[in-house]
């Protein structure tokens, strides 16, 4: 079960960033615009980060096993035609429905997990297999995408994953435990569901929009306060709902906020500095797809490494409050030595001390943050409560891609329609990475909000949502 559940998470943190090296050969090949090429990306984040608040609520109510089935289902099918499609329109579309499928297979996997291991040590080892499939996924996603594109071409970054994620659905029923009847007989919540995915859809179709768009168009500016003006009416809706779409209780456990605030502030730093060391080893160092892919390699078995070898036992012996603030700082430290390395002439070694500390970092992370959101939460709200870490996460990353974007191009006058020189490329994708990394290290210290190790816990007679928020306590 855990193998599976750890094999899912690895789909999704790998298609994060397979797409990012094939770009410039899927623009080319599909007639894609310099504009509209970023919507291979941005279809898939904004129906990811819309939708997956619908899909954790649906995770609690059908059951997680079903909706896991369904989403990697989904996933696959949308995989298969987006690498089929001859037009940007199609590709586009594949994508869209693809978040989709994401969306309810990220939360019903993490689920899974929350709700079949005890809290306590039986939690933390099986988070951390799932952290290290996540973390590394992410850093095996840019080294696949530029094997594949070299080797068969850009569509094989879509095809590579539909055996995987059809495999996934096919041994789910047999592999996965039955779901168990919803405790809750009430009707679904409509209005909360509309409200939530498109004000969440508006948000983060404004944070992607932004760089590409201007930060005044209707589409920047316009769609992010849209979207903070609905999930401002969600939230006075919920708050008069019989059964909400996110029972408002859940927002007094403080685990689940801390972690909700750190995974924002790590993928923040974490998707916007993947993309500015893709386009820096390509535009600057003039590696090409495979290069660019293989220069991933030691940051995916480091940080598969760490979360396999270090969170646990960090979990077990300091609990999640020092072990969320070391990872962070480990994490930020990295990407600023990286940022360090990153000159016109660099030599791939002189990057290897960098990509070694922040993959460190990042591996003992991951499950860390997962850990502190699933902590003292009901097993009839966790498909929610983790469809809210991974949203947080989608919109953390859209956000830092942004504002790193951003940053990065400060200075190189694009509007003009010259070439910048290479010098000044490099100069704003080092500025963006350390101010990514520095991001990072001041985020870790958000760690110190969660309870001191030995905290008194409430009281076992309240109910499964009111349990311990300190997990090393409860493991030893």
């Amino acid at each position: 079960m855990l193998a599976l559940l750890a094999f899912a998470q690895f789909i999704v943190a790998a298609d994060y960033n397979i797409v990012y090296v094939a770009l410039p050969d899927i623009g080319h090949a599909l007639g894609f615009t310099a504009q509209s090429l970023q919507w291979v990306v941005s279809a898939y984040a904004v129906a990811f980060g819309g939708l997956l608040l619908f899909g954790g609520r649906l995770v609690d109510r059908l059951g997680a096993r079903r909706i896991f089935i369904l989403g990697a289902a989904i996933f696959g099918i949308s995989c298969l035609v987006g690498g089929l499609a001859t037009d940007p329109g199609v590709l586009i579309t594949a994508r869209a429905v693809q978040g989709l499928g994401g969306a309810l297979l990220s939360p019903a996997t993490l689920t899974l997990v929350n709700i079949r291991f005890e809290e306590g040590a039986e939690r933390n080892r099986a988070m951390a297999v799932w952290g290290a499939s996540g973390s590394g996924g992410l850093a095996a996603g840019a080294l696949l995408g530029g094997l594949l594109t070299n080797a068969w071409g850009w569509e094989w970054v879509l095809f590579i994953l539909v055996p995987m994620a059809l495999l996934a659905a096919v041994a789910a029923p047999a592999l996965l435990p039955a779901d168990e009847r919803s405790q809750s007989g009430g009707s679904f919540d409509v209005p909360g569901a509309l409200l939530a995915t498109a004000g969440s859809s508006l948000l983060v179709l404004g944070l992607v929009s932004g760089p590409e768009a201007g930060w005044g168009s209707l589409r920047g500016v316009g769609s992010i306060g849209a979207g903070l003006l609905l999930l401002a009416v969600f939230a006075l809706v919920e708050n008069k709902t019989r059964e909400p779409l996110i029972p408002m209780r859940l927002f007094g456990n403080r685990s689940l906020v801390t972690a909700i605030v750190v995974i924002l502030v790590f993928q923040s730093a974490l998707a916007g500095s993947y993309y500015l060391f893709t386009n820096y080893m390509q535009g600057v160092l003039g590696y090409d797809a495979l290069e660019a892919g293989l220069a991933f390699l030691p940051l995916t078995i480091i940080s598969m490494g760490a979360s396999l070898k270090i969170t646990g036992v960090l979990l077990g012996k300091w609990g999640p409050r020092a072990t969320l603030f070391t990872g962070m700082l480990i994490n930020g430290t990295g990407m600023i030595i990286l940022a360090l390395g990153m000159s016109t002439g660099a030599t791939f070694w002189q990057l290897v001390p960098g990509l070694v500390v922040w993959g460190i970092g990042g591996g003992v992370t991951f499950p860390a943050m997962f850990v502190c959101a699933a902590s003292g939460v009901a097993p009839s709200e966790a498909g929610i409560a983790s469809a809210l870490a991974s949203a947080s996460q989608q919109i953390g990353g859209a956000a830092g891609l942004a504002v790193l974007v951003a940053i990065a191009n400060a200075g190189l006058n694009l509007d003009s329609g010259a070439t910048p020189a290479v010098a000044d490329v490099s100069d704003g994708l080092r500025t963006a990475m350390w101010i990514g990394g520095a991001a990072s290290v001041i985020g870790g210290l958000l760690a110190f909000t969660l309870k001191k190790p030995g905290a008194a816990a409430p009281a076992a007679a309240d109910a499964p949502a009111q349990q311990s928020d300190e997990l090393g306590a409860v493991s030893h």
